[in-house]
């Protein structure tokens, strides 16, 4: 129990981490619209049930798990070179939200 204590404490103090905190909607329209941008030229029937999720999800998390998808709409657009790249530019945006373990780059 006290270890479990220890744990939950270290991981809240972690600078930058904001797991306990719960988005605010304000919180949640700023990481869409990041997201929305990323893939705002692709028009297909995909991007658009892309946008459908996005709007539909409820924490930061559940807008970080689509980023395979943004992945997927933005290379079939353009390359996937364009899309590593938006994707990147991303991370920027889910700093603090999530356990920056979670958080990587495409390579």
């Amino acid at each position: 129990m006290i270890t479990t204590i220890a744990r939950i404490i270290r991981v809240s103090l972690k600078p930058g981490f904001r797991k306990s905190r719960t988005a605010s909607l304000k919180d949640l329209a700023a990481i869409r619209k990041a997201l929305l941008l990323a893939f705002e030229d692709c028009l297909n029937l995909p991007a658009q049930r892309l946008r459908l999720k996005i709007e539909n999800a409820k924490t930061p998390s559940e807008l970080w798990m689509l980023r395979n998808d943004i992945y997927q709409v933005i290379s079939q657009q353009h390359d996937q070179g364009i899309a590593a790249e938006r994707i990147n530019g991303l991370v920027r945006v889910f700093e603090g939200w999530l356990d920056p373990k979670q958080i990587n780059r495409i390579k």
